[in-house]
């Protein structure tokens, strides 16, 4: 019997949360699935996107965050 692999099961290979069985599995089905491939070709050039965007908290927010943390007696650690 064939596994119907569904949204979650391509979101599991992509983050490697699959076993090796499953893995071959669903590499499988997206050669024969062209609507799962596509979800996945989708979601691999977003997580590419996510991992290369910078994100830049404003100085003030920086400052009000450290001024808090004076106030409050809170420590950073790196």
């Amino acid at each position: 019997m064939t596994k119907a692999f569904t949204q979650n099961d391509i979101l599991r290979y992509l983050y490697n949360e699959t076993s090796v069985i499953e893995k071959v599995e669903i590499q499988k089905e997206l050669f024969l699935n062209s609507e799962l491939r596509e979800f996945y070709i989708e979601m691999k050039d977003l997580v590419t996107s996510l991992a290369n965007l910078e994100i830049k908290a404003p100085q003030s927010a920086v400052d009000n965050i450290l001024e808090y943390s004076k106030r409050h007696n809170l420590q950073f650690h790196q």
